[in-house]
């Protein structure tokens, strides 16, 4: 099992950015596909963006052209690159980690991180 621990949340400005990280250890950082998923109050976990181990990526048509998933293998973190953040954007992010390839679905991940809050001021 992998263990996720994330950061870079935090209040910011509609149209501005925030970075998001996601450190991972207890496993082989390759070996696992990565996803970042939010949640607003009262909304179900939904998925934002994915990578492959090879750097393959899947984004929610929403945040395409603004949000940026990238993974540095050799630091064993993943991150998310948030540009032109909206309202909409406000969430808590989950960064979450399966064997194999990436999936939209949240059940189809086993590990998951305690989240960060992002709040996007209008």
């Amino acid at each position: 099992q992998v263990q996720l621990v994330e950061s870079g949340g935090g209040l910011v400005q509609a149209g501005g950015s925030l970075r998001l990280s996601c450190a991972a250890s207890g496993g082989t950082f390759t070996s696992y596909a990565m996803g970042w998923f939010r949640q607003a109050p009262e909304k179900e976990r939904e998925f934002v963006a994915g990578i492959t181990w090879i750097g393959t990526t899947v984004y929610k048509d929403s945040v395409k052209g603004r949000f940026t998933i990238s993974r540095d293998n050799a630091k064993n973190t993943v991150y998310l690159q948030m540009n032109s953040l909206q309202f909409e954007d406000s969430a808590v992010y989950y960064c979450a980690a399966r064997m194999r390839g990436v999936r939209t679905t949240a059940s189809e991940y086993d590990n998951w991180g305690q989240g960060t809050q992002v709040t996007v001021s209008s």
